[in-house]
């Protein structure tokens, strides 16, 4: 725009060409951006290209892979750049309870932990598991026959 300035054609007018509003452009001139902050916006760049290359490294091998592009920076700077972005590994470390022993169960036991049987569809167990993914949780239960050992019903679901 300081350009175009330059050359005579109005702020107002390229702004509208560009449909920006004029109120940012002024505020950007009264204040740019600092030296630093432009290192670390090339930096972010740098991981952001790592990144979306390849999602599941995390912050130490982003790092490396932006340091081999000539962004080179400590890996607590890749964390920091990454953690404020939300650029995280597709495969996290499992975070392990405080307590481990198991709580009382929810429903009575009506097969008293005899899980054999001579006829299909008698009975049937039941079960769901919760999986973390980008865009939330996603909950699976499936129905199993016994007898047989298949799946004889599943659902998937946003909801518990």
């Amino acid at each position: 725009m300081s350009e175009l300035a330059a050359d005579g054609i109005p702020v107002t007018v390229t702004c509208r060409v560009l449909k920006l509003t004029r109120q940012p452009y002024y505020r950007w001139l009264a204040n740019p951006a600092s030296d630093s902050a432009l290192v670390e916006e090339h930096r972010a760049n740098g991981l952001f290209d790592a990144h979306r290359g390849d999602p599941e490294y995390g912050h130490q091998f982003l790092a490396d892979e932006a340091s081999e592009a000539g962004q080179v920076m400590a890996r607590r700077t890749a964390w920091r750049i990454c953690s404020a972005n939300g650029w995280f590994s597709v495969f996290s470390k499992k975070h392990l309870t405080k307590s481990t022993r198991p709580g009382s169960p929810v429903h009575e036991d009506l097969v008293s932990r005899d899980f054999t049987t001579n006829a299909p569809n008698e009975p049937w167990l039941a079960d769901i598991t919760e999986h973390r993914t980008l865009q939330g949780k996603l909950y699976v239960r499936a129905v199993r026959d016994i007898l047989s050992n298949r799946i004889v019903g599943y659902s998937i679901d946003s909801r518990m």
